[in-house]
């Protein structure tokens, strides 16, 4: 990669989010104390003993940050790979098959985009186990919808090529249409969608945890951590402003890395790419 062609801002989010990426992996190794070991007083300032100072219970609060790095990211990186798998292969099939299987199954996702995302997600989650397994399943289901909707709108311009129509008359399965044909050449948009979903994906799970129904206690994650905290601000205490800033953070350098690819990938190719 020639680092001189990067625009300033692309590189400033590689940057920002290969930092968070190496705090994610590595915390274990990084992080200072234990992530539910009580080390101090309740909300202890900024110091040389504790960098970032203390949360609600007297528990560090920059290995929190690196603990609730390494959860968040894992979960909606988990939940987004689990949407692009689903909605991708069956926006796909959609549009390479068509006939009633493509309006059956556009319809259910039609009725699925039209309940409120997180409405529909605090209903499910308070019925089913509260596990990892289950919020991955939930958060990637939901996503998988506007995934859907992507990929077949690509797959629907690159079904009409000629490359394709030579496919079908050598004799070729709708399998080789789709991994062989299609998807050689829909990687490009459906690359930059992934950065852009990815980060929803972290707000999304922010926002059931804040709410109770994502990562729950003692198990760190940034949403979560400004719950906890949250009291605290109306005290001029900052421990609820640190994992809210490192959303907003992560949220904006991933999307400089995304609309990067997105620019330099903005046509879709008129051959196999």
């Amino acid at each position: 990669m020639n680092f001189k062609r990067i625009p300033l801002s692309a590189l400033v989010g590689i940057i920002a989010t290969s930092g968070f990426l190496f705090v994610a992996i590595f915390a274990p190794t990084l992080a200072p104390y234990g992530m539910a070991e009580i080390v101090g007083d309740v909300w202890e300032p900024a110091s040389d003993k504790f960098l970032l100072g203390t949360d609600n219970v007297g528990r560090d609060l920059l290995t929190r940050m690196m603990y609730g790095a390494r959860i968040t990211i894992f979960i909606a990186g988990a939940a987004t790979i689990f949407s692009f798998v689903m909605g991708s292969v069956l926006g796909f099939t959609a549009a390479v098959s068509g006939g009633w299987f493509d309006m059956v199954l556009s319809r259910f996702v039609d009725l699925l985009m039209s309940i409120p995302t997180l409405i529909f997600a605090l209903v499910v989650l308070s019925v089913l186990p509260g596990n990892l397994v289950t919020l991955i399943v939930v958060m990637g289901v939901l996503d998988s919808t506007r995934v859907y909707r992507l990929s077949r709108a690509v797959a629907v311009d690159i079904n009409v090529m000629d490359y394709v129509e030579a496919a079908r008359l050598r004799g070729e399965g709708t399998r080789w249409i789709i991994f062989r044909e299609i998807l050689p050449n829909a990687l490009s948009p459906l690359v930059a969608e992934f950065g852009l979903r990815f980060i929803f994906a972290v707000l999304f799970l922010s926002s059931l945890s804040f709410l109770g129904l994502g990562i729950q206690p003692p198990e760190a994650d940034w949403g979560g951590m400004v719950k906890e905290n949250k009291e605290g601000i109306i005290f001029g205490i900052p421990a609820a402003l640190i994992p809210a800033f490192a959303i907003a953070v992560l949220a904006i350098s991933v999307n400089l890395v995304a609309d990067w690819i997105l620019n330099r990938t903005s046509d879709l190719k008129g051959g196999r790419g």
